[in-house]
């Protein structure tokens, strides 16, 4: 299987769009790290979901786990290619051009306007109410904006595995030391255990009392 999915436009407009929410700046942004990339290798399909814990490869799913993915990746490229098709209307309506030929902050108008329309996803586990930051959302209940910067903010941290983090530069720009591959992690040459424990307060909370 192709680990592509994105045609040629809708894999520049997507990218452009990426770039806007993590632009490039003083340190790599959206762009440098291959964002784009893990994404479309996410909508390829289910051949690069789990990678394996020695980074050899990856899992292949069977049976209702790879229906279940199958329909989450069937719903997201619906998703992306209903976005494109909007990006473009809402920058040749307001500018007369294709989202990925305007200047960058035509484009962030555009997905300034995206963002106002968006519905935030209300998750109810029974639970108190987490803090923003915590709150857990699923990719089913996110429209194109949401879809949007979950996967770019997935590109640019996840392991370079899945196709993003190119080189390593979204970890290297929130100081993260992650290890050289997978495979360090599985045979325990790489572990952060070490900037835990120089943490005083995660020290606190593993020192008897």
């Amino acid at each position: 299987m192709a680990d592509t999915f994105l045609d040629a436009h809708q894999r520049e407009t997507i990218e452009a769009a990426m770039a806007r929410v993590i632009p490039t700046d003083d340190t790599p942004g959206a762009r440098e790290a291959g964002t784009i990339d893990f994404l479309d290798r996410y909508l390829s399909g289910i051949d690069y979901i789990y990678a394996l814990p020695d980074g050899s490869g990856f899992e292949t799913l069977t049976g209702p786990r790879a229906l279940a993915w199958q329909q989450r990746v069937d719903h997201a490229r619906s998703v992306y290619m209903s976005g494109v098709v909007e990006l473009d209307k809402r920058a040749d309506n307001a500018h007369g051009r294709p989202f990925v030929d305007l200047d960058d902050g035509q484009q962030d108008d555009v997905l300034r306007g995206l963002e106002r329309g968006t519905t935030a996803p209300t998750i109810n586990y029974g639970g108190p109410e987490e803090p923003a930051l915590q709150q857990t959302n699923a990719e089913s209940d996110l429209d194109f904006f949401g879809l949007l910067v979950t996967h770019t903010r997935q590109g640019f941290l996840a392991d370079p595995i899945y196709g993003g983090n190119r080189g390593q530069v979204g970890w290297q720009t929130i100081g993260f030391p992650g290890p050289k591959d997978l495979a360090e992690v599985h045979t325990g040459q790489y572990t952060t255990r070490q900037y835990f424990s120089d943490n005083p307060t995660h020290r606190s909370l593993q020192e008897p009392s």
